[in-house]
């Protein structure tokens, strides 16, 4: 058993501190609850949350971002019966608590799982957060059937396939039977097809156009993991009556959807915290990293990173991290590994 250190280094910030730099900091390292375990981080995602988040929490408290990451279970609840001290383990975490940009982090075991065996580390820290998203989305919002192979006959439209969460759902969708139409920039079309999209659309020209020149009069899905405003005149035209709509990201416009209201359209929001952020079913979510890990293990879907900070996680590298994917035009995923640099203690 490794020893644990009894201080731990952890980045994050208050009110007061100036965008967008992180605080550095020393604490006592906490001990578990009974359901929580207590891990070290070795590696962590950079996600668009954290750089929301960054701007718009104004807490007085000092606030420790990171919702992806993979480490060792360093201690363990007295109710956890799942893991053991030196399992590593994958899991996206919690608004409610302090994040995985810290030495040591506290995490509910049921909102965990143990990491996929055949991948490193920092493809495993891709995978939760936005893994989650396209899952609950899929299978939960759409009741699509999560089996292989279980959608045959069915398709789904991805707004925005090429990001983090695009490139993971679209090769849930296609495991699962569906045949996948995606929007990117040319110059992304072969990512998209790697991540099992069957037909990309170029998002600068109509989609409604693009997909009749392949024959699609319309699909029964769209996910939508952008601003929906811009699209909503399209979406009409190529959702069909009784389809499904789903949608991760706030509108900046009120919009109009009177005009899906004959088609019996269902709009659905999916928001990977929704769980933790109200303790509903949080189990839940563990259960789907571990059915992810198969997955992963089985070769029946790859991670999504593309970028590796791999030199350790400072303040400097995070702060580098968060700039890139502050910008927006992120591919797939970006991660920060090396675990935290040692300090006498």
């Amino acid at each position: 058993m490794m020893a644990v250190s009894s201080s731990m280094k952890r980045f994050g910030f208050t009110r007061d501190t100036p965008y967008p730099g992180l605080v550095e900091e020393e604490i006592v390292t906490p001990e578990p609850g009974e359901h929580d375990l207590l891990i070290e981080v070795v590696a962590l995602s950079i996600n668009p949350v954290d750089t929301k988040r960054r701007e718009i929490v104004k807490a007085e408290t000092f606030t420790v971002l990171g919702y992806d990451s993979v480490g060792y279970v360093r201690k363990v609840g007295t109710a956890v019966t799942d893991f053991e001290v030196n399992d590593r383990v994958y899991y996206a975490g919690t608004t409610q608590r302090g994040g995985s940009q810290q030495e040591y982090q506290l995490v509910d075991a049921r909102i965990v799982a143990k990491a996929p065996q055949n991948l490193t580390d920092e493809e495993v820290a891709a995978i939760p957060l936005t893994a989650l998203t396209a899952y609950e989305l899929l299978f939960e919002k759409f009741h699509l059937i999560p089996q292989k192979g279980g959608n045959e006959g069915k398709e789904l439209l991805v707004i925005n396939g090429g990001g983090g969460v695009g490139s993971i759902m679209t090769q849930l969708a296609k495991w699962a039977g569906m045949k996948v139409y995606a929007t990117a920039s040319p110059q992304n079309f072969g990512w998209l097809e790697k991540n099992g999209v069957d037909v990309p659309l170029d998002y600068h020209h109509s989609l409604y156009d693009q997909l009749a020149e392949v024959g699609v009069e319309g699909v029964d899905h769209i996910a939508v993991l952008y601003d929906i405003e811009p699209y909503v005149s399209e979406i009409e035209r190529i959702i069909q009556p009784l389809g499904h709509i789903g949608m991760i990201v706030n509108t900046k416009e009120k919009i109009d959807l009177n005009g899906f209201k004959n088609d019996s359209i269902s709009f659905h929001w999916e928001y990977v915290f929704t769980k933790t952020d109200h303790d509903k079913e949080i189990a839940t979510q563990g259960a789907i990293l571990k059915k992810l890990a198969q997955l992963f293990e089985a070769n029946q879907l790859h991670s999504h990173v593309t970028t590796v900070y791999s030199k350790g996680i400072t303040r400097a590298s995070l702060e580098q991290a968060m700039a890139a994917v502050s910008k927006g035009s992120q591919q797939g995923k970006l991660v920060v590994s090396g675990g935290f640099p040692k300090a006498a203690h």
